[in-house]
């Protein structure tokens, strides 16, 4: 079981990126994915989750009407469409599901 997330990077405030979570070993339609984010000195948050059934989705209050969660079935990833970025987005972004984690991928909202 494996989860790599890519994507992060440097982006000024008001800008997007869209994060990837590929996945492998175990099939993301069937089981809740998140992305969470930890910044330097805060308590991990959570940014939004995946349903199995349906794709249902929800969203940290930070986030809401900002961000939107997603999944390609064909391709065993899960996206992370991040707009309107802030400076206090910055943090590392983590995908989870299954038990699983990556690596992280570093944001950072910055002019």
């Amino acid at each position: 079981v494996q989860i790599v997330e890519s994507g992060g990077g440097l982006v000024q405030p008001g800008g997007s990126l869209r994060l990837s979570c590929v996945a492998s070993g175990f099939t993301v339609s069937s089981y809740i994915m998140s992305w969470f984010r930890q910044a330097p000195g805060k308590e991990r948050e959570l940014v939004a989750l995946i349903t199995s059934t349906g794709g249902t989705t929800n969203y940290g209050d930070s986030v809401k009407g900002r961000f939107n969660i997603s999944r390609d079935d064909s391709k065993n990833t899960v996206y992370l469409q991040m707009n309107s970025l802030k400076p206090e987005d910055t943090a590392v972004y983590y995908c989870r599901g299954f038990g699983a984690q990556g690596q992280g991928t570093q944001v950072t909202v910055s002019s």
